[in-house]
């Protein structure tokens, strides 16, 4: 099998794809750069400046993310993770707003770390596509942020 550079697909010979590595070089400069800033900086702004460089469609989502997270879960602190707005608790993941663009995916998705206090017997969700925020939606997102915050 021959290697081809594909972009948003996973080809069996490269490994990871282009947008994977792009992702993973944002990561590396997120922890660079939060050492040469050291606690001193704001990482809000991090996380409002990735959530304006997004489409309309996910900018919309993600906005509205980050309000229902502050309004449920203010002990969470925002920053950014593979260049995508996280909520984070002692420097940990807890949740991320993955916009269906950054992976060429056909919707957006709202996503759980083991960090997150959502456990349900012996299975859970730990991810969930977001179409539209709908009050009902809304709703369960603040019930589902309440409770991976603990």
């Amino acid at each position: 099998m021959a290697t081809t550079k594909k972009t948003g697909t996973t080809d069996t010979e490269q490994g990871f794809t282009d947008d994977e590595r792009a992702a993973m070089k944002e990561r590396a400069q997120e922890v660079r750069a939060g050492r040469k800033r050291g606690a001193k900086a704001d990482p809000e702004a991090d996380v409002l400046a990735k959530i304006a460089e997004m489409d309309d469609a996910d900018r919309v989502l993600a906005e509205r993310i980050h309000a229902l997270v502050k309004e449920n879960a203010p002990d969470l602190a925002p920053k950014t993770w593979y260049g995508m707005p996280a909520y984070a608790r002692a420097g940990k993941v807890v949740c991320f707003f993955q916009s269906a663009q950054k992976f060429k995916s056909r919707y957006a998705t709202l996503g759980f770390s083991d960090e997150a206090r959502l456990d349900e017997g012996a299975m859970w969700a730990s991810a969930f596509a977001l179409a539209e925020l709908t009050p009902e939606v809304e709703a369960r997102i603040a019930d589902l942020v309440k409770r991976a915050a603990g």
